[in-house]
């Protein structure tokens, strides 16, 4: 019997947003993929997984991000609505070679801007997940991703690791020096971006797997090779993928930040009618 793998990539608050749209686009025109055998999360990617394997539908997720979207615009109407800065964290990522895997020398040196950062606290950024930091099991069929800031190491979290949801996929979303490295087990946890935007390799064992990747027009030659080089591992293993990227009307909406919050509403529409769009395409690959 083949199974099937949806793969949700990072991408901050636009990622969110993306996703979720683009998710219900697809589940509204009878392209539903939320019911996969597995899914795997990586920072933004794990928010919409964890909400999926916990029982929300796509349409559920895009009124709530709807509504986050209007928290965000009067969060940052009363603040200055400046983006954070992710200058540092690129200024490591330029540095890693164009092949291969991120050095763990790089990794730990993320890891120690993550445990520099002056940030809340990790209290109150868990409590930012809202139903994902309530306690409740593990759903067995959903992992997502974390870096050790200390030693560069890669964690997967699932029903079998020591996690709880909620610092499992907090630690997924932990951007460095943005937010608070999460501590679990004795141990601090950053963003499994970090490694790689999606880690849609770790999908290798199933027999169609999807990767939603949240590739701005302007990084596809920075990501594309990164993600074709994925694709071919799963492919490599007797699999089929499909990658999905956002289309060039979501690209114009996603502004230069992916850490921005103020446009959240608009890139959940246009991740809305890209699944529409691609319903067909999607739909004939997954059945």
């Amino acid at each position: 019997m083949t199974t099937r793998a949806l793969v949700l990539g990072g991408g901050g608050p636009v990622g969110i947003a993306w996703e979720t749209g683009l998710l219900a686009g697809l589940a509204e025109t009878a392209a539903d993929v939320s019911h996969a055998d597995w899914i795997l999360g990586t920072s933004a990617g794990s928010v919409c997984g964890a909400l999926l394997a916990t029982g929300r539908t796509p349409a559920q997720m895009l009124e709530a991000e709807f509504a986050n979207a209007a928290r965000a615009r009067e969060a940052q109407g009363a603040s200055s609505g400046k983006a954070p800065d992710l200058m540092p964290l690129m200024a490591v990522f330029a540095r890693r070679p164009p092949q291969g895997d991120m050095p763990v020398e790089l990794l730990r040196e993320l890891g120690q801007i993550s445990l520099n950062g002056q940030t809340v606290s990790e209290e109150v950024f868990i409590k930012g997940f809202g139903p994902i930091a309530e306690e409740q099991p593990w759903p067995e069929h959903y992992a997502c991703t974390a870096v050790d800031t200390a030693s560069g190491a890669f964690q997967v979290w699932s029903s079998e690791t020591a996690a709880p949801l909620g610092r499992g996929v907090a630690s997924s979303c932990s951007v460095p020096a943005i937010f608070p490295a999460i501590t679990i087990d004795g141990r601090r946890y950053m963003d499994g971006g970090m490694r790689s935007g999606t880690n849609g390799d770790l999908a290798k064992a199933h027999g169609k797997v999807i990767i939603i990747a949240v590739m701005p027009p302007a990084f596809a030659p920075m990501m594309l090779p990164r993600l074709e080089a994925e694709a071919a591992v799963i492919r490599a293993h007797g699999g089929e993928a499909l990658l999905l990227v956002p289309d060039a009307a979501c690209g114009e909406v996603f502004g230069t930040n992916l850490m921005d919050s103020s446009n959240r509403e608009a890139i959940a529409r246009a991740g809305f009618a890209q699944g529409q769009a691609e319903a067909a395409r999607v739909k004939a690959f997954w059945n």
